[in-house]
């Protein structure tokens, strides 16, 4: 039986990928098999990958959650965030001395480009950021836009309190 060129081209193709993706798993013997050695005796042995926990990230880091600190910068230096992570947002309850804060979840990058808070669902009370703060876990693949929603989007517009993240899937073999 004689192979055509774009034949050969498809089985070769299949046959990479097939190799691509058994590469790197352990196949329950203890070893994974990222060099050389089936898991027989010889070849470098490699343990398991350990499962990683989701991580519980302080929005702002030390800064927390205020007027003024860009949030798209920070959420940029301290990505990737992952599906499952607990973003904490941590304010000041309102004050004499403190404005209000708040947190919004936007609908669409359209509405976080904007500030438009029209849609936007409040998720975060001013009240609820003080003491261990709010809690928000991000528990679906998509984007999530975050704003303050205080003064009518002058927060998120002028006082930069709004970032975005695409929480990413952890890869444990």
């Amino acid at each position: 039986m004689r192979f055509t060129g774009s034949t050969r081209l498809v089985i070769m193709m299949v046959a990479s990928l097939w190799g691509m993706s058994i590469a790197n798993k352990d196949w329950g013997s203890g070893y994974n098999h990222t060099n050389w050695g089936w898991g027989w005796g010889w070849g470098p042995y490699h343990p398991p990958n350990q499962t990683q926990v989701p991580n519980k990230i302080n929005v702002g880091g030390s800064e927390n959650w205020h007027f003024g600190f860009n949030y798209t910068e920070w959420a940029f230096q301290n990505g990737p965030f992952y599906f499952n992570d607990t973003l904490v947002f941590k304010y000041d309850p309102p004050s004499n001395n403190t404005f209000p804060h708040s947190v919004y979840l936007l609908p669409n990058l359209w509405s976080f480009l904007t500030c438009d808070l029209r849609r936007a669902k409040m998720i975060a009370s001013p009240t609820e950021g003080g003491g261990d703060g709010f809690h928000f876990v991000l528990n679906r693949w998509r984007p999530y836009y975050f704003a303050c929603g205080e003064r009518n989007g002058f927060h998120c517009k002028v006082g930069r309190m709004r970032f975005m993240v695409v929480p990413l899937f952890r890869w444990n073999y």
